[in-house]
């Protein structure tokens, strides 16, 4: 584990505890069971959505992409702004900000299994009432 992961999760001990995950070539960064950030390349990205996006744009930021059959694929991950090293209130702003997105992404894909789950059984019920 390189010393920028240590460094990441003392950034963030103001904000909350986090833990950290190795994955493709990079670690993720969770609180609470839920990923809101990423490590790749010695470089933070945290989860945006279209909530937050703005915040990162406004800053010219942009999206961690990676090549995929010749194509550049863009995460909802977006580097974090370098002044958070420097400003432990602007860390834990921007990691509740991404942590809030990565529960909101969370909370749509619940409520979109809910909503299918409810469409197959009501499917099996109008079935079996023909019968």
């Amino acid at each position: 584990m390189s010393d920028f992961i240590p460094l990441v999760q003392e950034l963030l001990e103001d904000w909350a505890p986090v833990s950290t995950r190795r994955m493709f070539g990079g670690h993720g960064i969770y609180h609470e069971g839920l990923m809101f950030a990423i490590v790749m390349d010695q470089r933070l990205y945290l989860k945006a959505d279209d909530v937050n996006r703005p915040d990162f744009e406004a800053l010219g930021l942009a999206p961690f992409t990676y090549t995929m059959k010749g194509r550049d694929v863009a995460l909802s991950y977006w580097a974090a702004p370098d002044a958070i090293f420097d400003q432990p209130c602007d860390a834990v702003r921007w990691a509740r900000s991404a942590w809030d997105a990565a529960l909101r992404g969370h909370l749509a894909k619940a409520q979109s299994r809910s909503k299918a789950k409810a469409k197959v059984a009501d499917k099996k019920a109008s079935r079996s009432s023909r019968v």
